[in-house]
């Protein structure tokens, strides 16, 4: 733990190499984990939240070992394969790993407690474990559907068909996960459409998944239960919420230009990138193509004028874990930028929409929040700054405002930057190489 600030620099300049996807990178260890035969995979994310992942995949049985030139090796264990925990799954900070597992343990006939950390025993488990309840397995949660939670799977699970009532991709990635162990077809239907990574994953090691577009926008995605899964040869792409941060540093820092190559570029995650070209943005996006079953491109952003616009809720499935970093963008914008429709932001590491618009009222940037909606009158240039930001276990909060000390007149401090190496490891030093003047404090 170290307190660090973030002081007005120079213009950032060069290529930044971003670590792997993180939702693809627990995704690619759980589903290899439930394969047949040894899967790799190149360019894995090792931050904290995968290395959870993997730890917790090795108590149930997996056999997962890095080599020395960074290739990651998982031996599959098969659906239905995992073996009864001796001890409790500490998750520490991953939403998405607590939640992922819960459903790929649900159709197997033992029991497994889980926990995590102050921040992620506060988040909600109930709109997993509900759906999992309708395959038959038993799921104990404190009071709020909060860990730590026991989940006893089921021996004889039977298909479901669930509509998500709020869009998320966990969730939908829960109940397809215990769908693999029951016979039959399993359902899920989205009435907005949310990362696809789960289902795309799925169909490159073999199962039988078809995704129909539903009207207004939704999905209804239909996978057959017990196949068997082949272990594969994977190459992850580049995080897009990661590679927002050099990039929309590089926007609001006058003279600066940086590029990242092979970023994640799907519809379900490209949200943030779009919504920056629609202020304006000199953002350009080259050479899209296709690796390992997910779609990439090569982004350079260069800094330039941006203007306040109206972000409507339809867009925050595209985009959910990025208004953080957007935000950081608005108050360097001209004008008034509406961000809609954030309920989810309430319920991540910390409350995001609380801690967005407060760190930016003590940076001197006029942030509101009205329901779930939140307004920020941008400074037209660089914000005054000058505040040390409570993260509160948030390495996304932490990220965002060290950017915008970059661009601001005066110091941006955090009080803490262990949160980082959830996500991103690598943070500090890579924007360091770029030219940002980050400081460490006593």
């Amino acid at each position: 733990m170290a307190a660090i600030a973030a002081h007005r620099s120079g213009p950032l300049s060069g290529a930044a190499r971003v670590p792997g996807d993180k939702s693809i990178s627990h995704r690619a260890l759980l589903i290899g984990a439930l394969a047949v035969g040894e899967t790799t995979a190149a360019g894995l994310l090792e931050g904290e939240d995968v290395l959870r992942t993997a730890a917790a995949l090795r108590t149930l049985g997996a056999e997962i070992w890095r080599d020395d030139g960074g290739l990651w090796h998982i031996a599959g264990r098969g659906i239905g394969g995992f073996a009864e925990p001796d001890g409790v799954l500490d998750l520490g900070n991953s939403g998405t790993s607590v939640r992922l597992l819960m459903g790929a343990l649900a159709c197997h006939g033992f029991t497994t407690f889980l926990t995590g950390d102050d921040s992620l025993r506060r988040r909600p488990m109930a709109r997993v474990a509900h759906p999992l309840r309708a395959f038959g397995a038993t799921i104990l949660c404190r009071s709020g559907g909060r860990l730590p939670l026991a989940l006893t799977g089921t021996d004889a699970p039977v298909p479901i068909t669930y509509e998500v009532p709020v869009p998320s991709a966990q969730v939908k990635s829960a109940v397809l996960l215990a769908g693999l162990g029951a016979p039959g077809v399993t359902t899920v239907i989205e009435r907005q459409r949310t990362r696809d990574h789960t289902e795309r994953m799925l169909r490159a090691f073999g199962a039988d998944i078809e995704t129909t577009a539903a009207p207004g926008g939704g999905a209804s995605i239909a996978l057959h239960g017990q196949p068997e899964l082949a272990a594969q040869a994977l190459r992850i792409p580049a995080d897009p919420s990661s590679a927002a941060f050099p990039l929309v540093a590089a926007l609001c820092v006058p003279g600066s230009a940086v590029s990242v190559a092979g970023v994640g570029f799907g519809a379900e995650r490209s949200g943030l990138y779009h919504v920056l070209r629609e202020m304006g943005a000199a953002l350009e996006i080259r050479t899209p193509r296709e690796e390992s079953g997910e779609p990439v491109a090569d982004l350079i952003a260069r800094a330039g004028a941006l203007r306040g616009i109206e972000v409507s809720s339809e867009r925050a499935p595209t985009m959910i874990d990025e208004y953080p970093i957007l935000a950081v963008a608005a108050a360097c914008a001209e004008g008034t930028t509406r961000l809609r429709g954030l309920a989810e932001l309430r319920v991540k590491e910390s409350d995001r929409l609380a801690a967005i618009a407060h760190g930016l009222t003590a940076c001197g940037v006029q942030a509101t929040i009205e329901d779930d909606d939140l307004t920020i009158a941008g400074c037209g240039g660089p914000p005054p700054g000058g505040a040390t930001i409570a993260v509160q276990l948030d390495h996304r909060i932490a990220m965002a405002f060290l950017v915008l000390g970059l661009a601001a007149r005066r110091p941006v401090a955090i009080d803490d930057d262990a949160a980082i190496a959830t996500s991103f490891p690598s943070f500090v030093a890579l924007l360091r190489g770029l030219g940002a003047d980050f400081r460490a404090l006593s």
